[in-house]
């Protein structure tokens, strides 16, 4: 058992910068196992959050990065082939459940709803996963947890959490930090001076007033830090934030136009 499960280990601090009471709420939702949903932007911090309360409250963490083509197979487990004939392999939600580690769905929407209901059964009073095609009924270990991570700002009709699977979770909604702590985040995480991570954050708070008028998300913090990566690399700033800010995130040239205009604001 600990061979499977340790390789799951945060065994070293992630950097994580609490904004508000995130972390006492979520130590607070494990200690009674509730199972527990963030939502918030892209790169704005969830999954660092959760590696960082894994680290924090001594636990092994499974990370599964969903995806529309992702079956309850490739959640709960399979049979497999091999030379002596078939076999069973547990799937990493199995794993979590078995073994006693959190279980993390990264961006649970992207994922077939038809796929997502194998989680009810373990996120409400009866903390069992039933392993139909093995014919197993698991009990999830004590220790066991699940975490599911969405973005709002893609919700629609078509991607959004049945309301009978949000209703099992509590939930800690996470925003872009404020100026000044986003510019230390972005000044430890990539290595520039905090100057310089003060005029990224700014851009890209800049970034995040265009969305929905022409941008569909605004910078990350995630970007930001890419791009203080390579400035602290001897990149110049300005081809730093285009390759980094500017062109992942559009194709229309006026926008892009607009977004470089910022970048000369602040680094001229």
């Amino acid at each position: 058992m600990s061979k499977i499960i340790d390789q799951y280990r945060v065994t070293k601090e992630p950097y994580y910068h609490s904004v508000t009471d995130e972390v006492k709420l979520y130590e607070a939702a494990y200690s009674v196992r509730m199972p527990m949903m963030l939502k918030g932007p892209t790169g704005c911090g969830k999954t660092r959050f959760v590696e960082y309360m894994a680290w924090r409250l001594k636990k092994p963490l499974i990370t599964v990065a969903c995806n529309e083509d992702m079956t309850a197979s490739d959640l709960v487990g399979r049979f497999l082939l091999d030379a002596n004939g078939t076999r069973w392999q547990d799937g990493p939600l199995t794993v979590a459940a078995r073994y006693g580690a959190i279980c993390y769905l990264d961006e649970v929407v992207e994922a077939r709803q038809d796929t997502t209901v194998v989680i009810h059964p373990l996120t409400d009073n009866r903390r069992v996963l039933p392993l139909e095609k093995k014919g197993e009924l698991i009990q999830a270990h004590a220790d066991f947890q699940i975490v599911i991570s969405y973005n709002p700002g893609y919700q629609s009709l078509m991607k959004d959490l049945k309301q009978s699977t949000k209703q099992r979770f509590g939930a800690l909604d996470f925003n872009y930090p404020s100026h000044d702590i986003e510019s230390e985040i972005v000044a430890h995480e990539s290595g520039v001076s905090h100057e310089i991570a003060e005029k990224l954050v700014s851009i890209a708070e800049r970034a995040r007033n265009l969305k929905g008028h022409g941008l569909d998300e605004g910078i990350s913090t995630r970007m930001l830090i890419y791009a203080g990566s390579l400035i602290a690399n001897k990149v110049e700033a300005h081809a730093a934030c285009r390759v980094a800010l500017v062109r992942p995130i559009t194709d229309d040239p006026d926008m892009r136009d607009a977004l470089d205009a910022a970048v000369s604001t602040f680094f001229n």
